[in-house]
């Protein structure tokens, strides 16, 4: 039963979607019209969206490069709030509390082990969704959305307001996510609110640093992080996004389903699913 589920909605994402989810130019939308990725829900009432993989220019200035995120993924809609952290970890370690606000205060480490205790959960087990942490580089390319401006939202710094949570506009605290306007993919707090953890280490720092993304409720204009910039924390200041693999028993379902659906299996054998948890600036 959950196979076939699994594959009814993944046949719906090609459908739906009207495109390859492997093409290699992301989706783009206007200001005015935003693309529509397909949505899910997780056990624990957590959202994603179904990121195309695709191309895109990475960093800013000298570091700019060309980026490939080579499979599809699916990405938090929202930070992973209190309420969702606390049902998968018997805690609440936030400092500014609120069910529906995004829990801070974690450390790289408690994210990963939060990832890997959603992933136990006998739903997800079930649906065999392995969570993990994003890569900076997917983390980039889901926040930019298919745009190549200053911002998330464009390269008009006077419309932070509008989409992010910082320090003049806050009350120097953390609020319910979701309270600001999404980016071009329907993903919210890209900027602003709390910061969030990726996978990746600088390569310096003995390992303990990782990389920091996303802007925090304390940060002034000037100081909120652009698009295509990264910084690093250590233990103090930790959040993360995660993943899961749904391929291996979907592989076997679609053999055993009918010869048309083995077309699919290449799409399988890399789907990836992408949530975000969020995490204090300070």
């Amino acid at each position: 039963m959950v196979l076939s589920k699994s594959v009814a909605v993944c046949l719906a994402v090609v459908a739906i979607c009207g495109r390859s989810i492997f093409d290699e130019t992301p989706p783009t939308a206007s200001k005015d019209a935003p693309v529509e990725l397909v949505e899910s829900t997780n056990s624990i009432g957590l959202k994603f969206k179904l990121i195309p993989a695709g191309t895109f220019s990475m960093g800013e200035g000298d570091e700019r490069r060309k980026v490939t995120v080579t499979q599809p993924f699916r990405m938090g809609v929202f930070e992973v709030t209190q309420t969702q952290y606390e049902q998968v970890m018997g805690v609440n370690p936030s400092k500014f509390k609120g069910a529906d606000n995004p829990v801070e205060t974690v450390n790289w480490g408690d994210a990963v082990e939060f990832c890997g205790k959603l992933s136990a959960l006998p739903a997800e087990k079930a649906a065999d969704n392995v969570y993990r942490l994003p890569t900076a580089a997917e983390w980039e390319y889901a926040g930019r959305a298919g745009r190549t401006t200053q911002y998330t939202w464009g390269d008009d710094a006077s419309q932070l307001g509008e989409y992010g949570w910082f320090r003049k506009n806050s009350e120097r605290t953390t609020h319910p996510v979701g309270s600001k306007q999404p980016n071009a993919w329907g993903l919210h707090d890209m900027t602003g609110n709390v910061m969030e953890w990726c996978h990746d280490s600088p390569g310096y720092g003995g390992g303990v640093l990782r990389v920091l993304r996303g802007g925090k409720w304390d940060q002034g204009a000037d100081k909120i992080i652009e698009s295509g910039k990264r910084i690093w924390g250590s233990r103090r200041l930790i959040g993360c996004l995660l993943v899961f693999d749904v391929l291996t028993n979907l592989a076997a379902a679609l053999v055993g389903a009918s010869p048309f659906l083995l077309l699919a299996i290449p799409a399988f054998l890399a789907y990836v699913v992408i949530g975000r948890i969020a995490l204090s600036g300070g």
